[in-house]
């Protein structure tokens, strides 16, 4: 074997037996639960998410409580954690130590390649791409994936714990002011009047080319809004790829750890499902009755995200792992399904060969919808990866990234 076969077989894409299962099981629960929170940045205006003074123009029943609550309790930033922190791991995993003199350039195409698939994404169908953010922070984040184990944990864990600390406090700040309506309507720049939010509804059922107009808007938003989380970002890649290299990821880390996060993270999780019952209970624009708490236990997601991560691995080691396995082939095919979840949302919501729900659907009726999405993805992973080795958009993305046609077909990839 010459040098160069040497070169070539070491580029080469990952062969299947070289997968690794759990992080083929964390990124499938990871791109099911990331749909929990984007439902609704589909379906109704952005604006409904980043002033809270809007009176939500939907009813404040026991249903839609119920329903707000579950996403801010179980799925608000606890998937976008995760999604960062796998995110992170990927970028060891494909670039290897910082001095692979090979192994780097192809890091840094399947960035660049990742960053046009996000501002197509995100500037042609739907605002709230997280592609183009990853593309960019992950070109940041590379430089570090020589660390040790312990530099990466530290580092993302001190400045994840400082974020979670800031946003703590201003959760509180906000909690004060809660109860003065105006002085809140005053300190936020992104206000909306009940009528423009009417407007823009109007803008998106009416179809192409108003909600292509508004999308726009918000993308462009989104986008400079998301250079303020790079920080974020880079901490919890940075996380990710330690607990990678340290084993946590791959499930080969003492169970008394997982256990431990387990329950940390439990803790947090119940605390927060507390006083997130009864800030949704209270009426609509009424002070916060929590005076902040909730905010200050929904500020520490990730170690909620790491409890997940330690339930699902202790779940796969202690004899459940047909039901973990579930998981996996939605995860291996995590690309195309995120930007299938894309279609088939922007089809429903505005679209215009869709039934333009936008603006229509409580948080308690989009859950069904939510429902089933996850139900079709948890069907045709399998069945596609039946036939081929990975999904449409992993391909495509593969292809570009090693600038040469790799094996779809199963017979062909094994």
């Amino acid at each position: 074997m010459t040098a160069t076969d040497t070169l070539d077989s070491r580029l080469a894409p990952i062969a299947l037996k070289d997968r690794i299962f759990t992080l083929d099981m964390l990124r499938g629960w990871a791109i099911l639960g990331i749909l929990g929170v984007n439902a609704m940045a589909f379906a109704w205006p952005i604006a409904l998410e980043s002033d809270p003074t809007l009176t939500a123009p939907w009813a404040h029943d026991h249903a839609n409580i119920v329903a707000e609550w579950a996403k801010d309790v179980f799925f608000q930033d606890k998937f976008r954690s995760l999604f960062s922190m796998l995110f992170g791991a990927s970028i060891f995993l494909i670039g290897g130590q910082r001095y692979d003199e090979a192994r780097g350039p192809l890091l840094t195409r399947r960035l660049l390649w990742l960053g046009l698939f996000g501002l197509l994404h995100g500037f042609a169908l739907w605002f709230g791409d997280i592609l183009l953010h990853y593309a960019y922070t992950g070109l940041l984040v590379m430089i570090a994936r020589s660390w040790s184990a312990r530099r990466l944990i530290w580092t993302g864990a001190l400045l994840s714990s400082l974020f979670a600390g800031l946003s703590a406090v201003m959760a509180l700040f906000i909690g004060t002011m809660a109860g003065d309506p105006q002085a809140a309507q005053g300190g936020n720049p992104f206000a909306t009047t009940p009528e423009q939010l009417a407007a823009i509804i109007d803008a998106y059922q009416a179809g192409w080319p108003g909600a292509q107009v508004e999308n726009l808007k918000a993308a462009v938003f989104l986008q400079l809004m998301s250079l303020t989380l790079i920080p974020i970002t880079a901490a919890l890649m940075l996380l990710g790829m330690g607990l990678f290299k340290a084993g946590f990821l791959s499930g080969r880390s003492p169970t008394w750890v997982y256990l431990l996060l387990l329950l940390v993270g439990a803790a947090n999780l119940a605390a927060l499902a507390w006083y997130d019952w009864m800030f949704y209970s209270a009426p609509p624009g009424a002070p916060d009755p929590t005076a902040g708490m909730a905010g200050v236990m929904g500020s520490f997601a990730p170690l909620i995200t790491l409890s997940y991560v330690s339930l699902l691995i202790l779940m796969t080691r202690f004899g459940l792992k047909a039901v973990t396995a579930v998981l996996a082939p939605v995860g291996r095919m995590a690309f195309t399904n995120y930007l299938t979840q894309t279609l088939i949302m922007t089809t429903l919501f505005y679209m215009p060969w869709g039934p333009h729900w936008f603006g229509t659907l409580a948080p308690a009726q989009l859950w069904l919808v939510v429902g089933g999405v996850w139900i079709a993805q948890l069907i045709w992973s399998p069945l596609w990866l039946s036939v081929f080795s990975m999904g449409p958009f992993e391909w495509l993305w593969r292809c570009l990234t090693y600038g040469r046609s790799v094996p779809l077909l199963k017979r062909e990839a094994a």
